[in-house]
């Protein structure tokens, strides 16, 4: 096949600016400094009491009920993926599931406006509803790839989708910075209006700059070799599908059981990191906010530099390298003391953090075999990241939970990470290459 023409491609990664604003401001930064600021108790001196909060008549730590809400939304996503996506094959209609998914998330951000210390339950539902609307999408979205893009150009159309979706959240997340540091400017008197007018924004963002996305996308081809009645149980009978094709073909079964394990990892460290510089670093929002952003300006680079790494090196060595560097940052994450040192862990961050997202979609894309039915493939690999992260996140938050330390639940992370190096290091001894997987000609 040929790669689409440049309007469609430039059309599908516009859907990365639209959406990696509630990536960035969302679940990155803004969100979790609010969110930490309206669940701490503190005294008159505004010493810290507490971190504990009230859900559902449960008294729980604030940072595990996130860790929990977002696991639970990623659960959610896990299940119903592959019923939605084998609908889509059967209907060809990827972008209509990818507009329903794009709209529920942005109304949810939209929502958070509302959101302050007196309606904690409508924050976390839509917080809730919100991940579940970034990650709907992303299964739709992830399934257009090997449809507009050639094999040799996957990494390269892979890449620009997360440089444009870097791009596009730090500048609207530059304005929700100055919005949340200078309020006066803008004669701002309420401290909590500026972090929800910032939810608000993103919410309009993400639904206005996705109409792009839509209007270049085109139809997806349906797959009228379904049967109506069958489509319901259809999706979890393709990822069956696809789990046995996996199996009689070694690279992408290892390559698979590799990213399920670094994934737990990756999603987890960036979805947790803000909270953990506020309430064990005691880290100024500030100074949180200016750090996360200057990881997604290195992260640009990242993920172009590792697109041009793996067309030298190989994409499994590169990343394997991305992966080793992952598990010295879980290391140095474990002992750091001092914001300075967080600047220095957060800067290697945001330069493995693109690179090993966009690496890994491309190389998926480019080790699956030949289907009309993408979405299904897809659907697995979304269904296997979310499954990690919901692994990821809950043994996170139990972790801190029950010893009241979150450096403790870097250890997890890190033997996550360890185990995805050590099946990624097995791709290699073998040196299989990717045409060797493709032998036995299959297709759902």
């Amino acid at each position: 096949m040929q790669t689409a023409p440049k309007k469609v491609i430039n059309g599908w990664a516009m859907y990365d600016w639209a959406n990696s604003a509630y990536n960035l401001v969302i679940t990155s930064t803004i969100f979790p400094a609010y969110y930490d600021a309206i669940t701490t108790l503190t005294d008159k001196a505004g010493n810290i009491i507490s971190h504990k909060v009230r859900f559902a008549g449960i008294k729980i730590e604030s940072a595990s009920l996130y860790n929990y809400a977002l696991a639970f939304a990623y659960f959610v996503i896990a299940i119903i993926s592959p019923i939605l996506s084998s609908i889509a094959d059967y209907k060809g209609n990827k972008k209509a599931f990818m507009q329903f998914f794009c709209y529920l998330g942005s109304v949810a951000c939209c929502t958070l406006f509302w959101f302050t210390k007196n309606t904690l339950s409508l924050g976390i539902i839509a917080c809730i509803l919100a991940a579940i609307g970034y990650c709907g999408s992303l299964v739709f979205y992830n399934a257009y790839l090997p449809e507009i893009a050639a094999e040799n150009d996957r990494d390269d159309v892979s890449a620009k989708g997360f440089a444009y979706g870097y791009v596009g959240s730090v500048i609207l997340q530059i304005f929700c910075f100055v919005f949340v540091l200078k309020p006066e400017w803008f004669g701002i008197t309420d401290a909590g209006f500026a972090p929800r007018l910032s939810f608000l924004l993103v919410g309009l963002w993400w639904m206005g700059f996705a109409q792009i996305t839509f209007a270049s996308l085109p139809k997806s081809a349906a797959n009228k070799t379904l049967q109506q009645k069958q489509i319901i149980y259809h999706g979890f009978s393709e990822l069956k599908k696809v789990w046995q094709q996996a199996k009689q073909m070694p690279v992408l079964k290892t390559f698979l059981l590799a990213f399920f394990f670094y994934s737990m990892g990756v999603q987890t460290v960036m979805l947790a990191a803000t909270l953990f510089g506020s309430q064990v670093l005691q880290m100024a929002t500030s100074n949180l906010i200016a750090c996360i952003l200057i990881i997604q300006i290195v992260a640009i680079g990242g993920a172009y530099i590792m697109a041009k790494l793996s067309d030298k090196f190989g994409n499994f060595k590169i990343l394997l390298f991305v992966v080793i560097i992952w598990i010295a940052v879980c290391v140095a994450a474990y002992f750091i003391t001092t914001e300075l040192q967080f600047y220095v862990v957060a800067g290697v961050v945001g330069l493995v953090m693109g690179g090993i997202q966009s690496l890994s979609r491309s190389t998926y894309s480019k080790i699956m075999p030949e289907t009309k039915d993408t979405a299904s493939f897809f659907s697995f690999y979304d269904v296997t990241e979310k499954i990690a992260i919901v692994i990821g996140m809950f043994s996170f938050g139990f972790i801190q939970q029950i010893t009241g330390n979150m450096r403790n639940s870097i250890i997890a992370l890190m033997v996550f990470f360890i185990i995805g190096m050590l099946l990624l290091l097995n791709i290699i001894t073998k040196k299989t290459t990717p045409n060797e997987i493709k032998e036995v000609p299959m297709a759902i």
